[in-house]
């Protein structure tokens, strides 16, 4: 893909200049939708003129999944002003169903302008706009510590995104009445906690949850006090005035703690905090899913035998008897992805669904994931998978034919699980 000319969107928050690339589509990267000081809430921002190129992603260490997905293929700059987002669209004019991206990492690490989340194809094969969003994580967006921070912030980032989306998506192409959020990890987490939230659920009309753990997970305030005293004396000196790189290494120390504890915990040590996931009435359009070896990507290269096999065991109490739990009682279409490649990778662990849905060729060469497998049978599966996703963001059904489908090798439905 490369880009070609020039082109200029103009929505009320005021103009902006991104690319008409090759593939047809329509481009805007480092698009600022918000503003914050250090651990304060987000406020409305004017974005700059130009998006062309990706914005800042939030400081971040590495991510404990790169063994199973590889490393970025693009790297962003890492800045604390990296409230931005990515918008994908065919066209400036009409009004599609728009797709709202909540990339995962655990609340630790990612970005929503990594290659990995580009929304063109779910653009181009379902007639859609995608946005994907940046917010900020770890100790950045979810620190508790009285007089410090009071937590939630990256969450509070997501619903000025999706303000932003209300009042701007229209000049993208996009219809402003049918938003689906779609987030996987700690972004179907953070989508489950937008619809129970009264100031953010209006501002959704669907909501796809990609392998989001089980909401029992999310802390208590009290628990999360304790994490947050501890990342304050590790910090040795105030938070507000610390360098990034003095907040990362204690950022770090404080995981190594939190580990110690329990090495086969899974419980995020940074991330919501104190939010009950409840849907009421009018409840959104829900579609739910989880992959089958969850937990194995979070057990690759770990030498202890026993813990090893303690992580992976948890995939069933953590991510799928949750999720159909959660299908069940909202009456959500279900997925059970169990697709794994026919030589090398590890199974149909986490994250493996993303290449069937969102990047390129290129962002996913290598992906240990991915085994052997090339990308002409990525494709097969992935063209389907993305007209369920679509089809769901356009009219409230993926059109699989009941209520809930195995996503494999071959793909076939399954009955409602009672």
């Amino acid at each position: 893909m490369t880009e070609c000319q020039p082109v200029t969107a103009q929505p009320p928050s005021g103009p902006v200049t991104g690319v008409h690339s090759d593939d047809g589509l329509l481009r805007f990267r480092g698009v600022r939708y918000g503003a914050a000081e250090r651990f304060q809430p987000p406020r409305p921002a004017t974005p700059r003129s130009e998006a062309v190129l990706p914005g800042p992603i939030c400081p971040q260490l590495g991510s404990r999944l790169e063994a199973a997905m590889g490393p970025p293929r693009n790297e962003p700059p890492q800045s604390e002003d990296c409230l931005n987002l990515a918008v994908v669209t065919p066209a400036l004019t009409g009004a599609r169903p728009v797709l709202v991206w909540l990339h995962g990492g655990g609340f630790l690490s990612g970005g929503g302008t990594l290659a990995w989340y580009d929304g063109g194809r779910l653009a181009a094969d379902g007639d859609v706009v995608v946005v994907s969003v940046n917010y900020r994580l770890g100790a950045f967006g979810y620190l508790v510590c009285d007089g410090v921070s009071e937590g939630n912030l990256g969450l509070a980032d997501q619903v000025l995104a999706l303000e932003w989306v209300r009042d701007n998506i229209a000049a993208f192409g996009g219809d402003p009445g049918n938003v689906t959020v779609f987030g996987q990890s700690a972004g179907a987490l953070s989508t489950l906690a937008l619809v129970s939230k009264p100031d953010s659920r209006p501002l959704i009309r669907r909501a796809i949850v990609q392998s989001s753990p089980d909401p029992g997970i999310i802390q208590k305030r009290d628990a999360a006090l304790e994490l947050g005293r501890y990342f304050v004396d590790a910090a040795g000196g105030d938070p507000a005035t610390a360098s990034v790189d003095q907040l990362l290494a204690a950022q770090l120390r404080t995981l190594r703690w939190h580990a110690a504890k329990d090495p086969t915990s899974t419980r995020p040590p940074f991330g919501i905090v104190d939010l009950d996931v409840r849907l009421t009435d009018p409840l959104p359009d829900l579609m739910i899913g989880y992959t089958t070896r969850e937990c194995a990507a979070f057990a690759i290269g770990l030498p202890d035998d026993g813990i090893r096999q303690a992580i992976v065991d948890q995939t069933e109490p953590l991510f799928g008897r949750p999720a159909r739990e959660l299908a069940q009682q909202y009456g959500a279409y279900s997925y059970e992805f169990d697709w794994a490649p026919e030589h090398g990778g590890h199974g149909a662990i986490h994250c493996l669904e993303l290449p069937f849905l969102l990047g390129t060729r290129e962002s996913w060469r290598g992906s240990p994931m991915l085994g052997e497998t090339s990308w002409a049978d990525v494709e097969r599966l992935g063209a389907q998978m993305r007209l369920w996703w679509t089809g769901f963001a356009r009219s409230g059904s993926p059109g699989w034919g009941g209520d809930s489908v195995r996503i494999g090798n071959p793909s076939h439905a399954l009955e409602n699980t009672p």
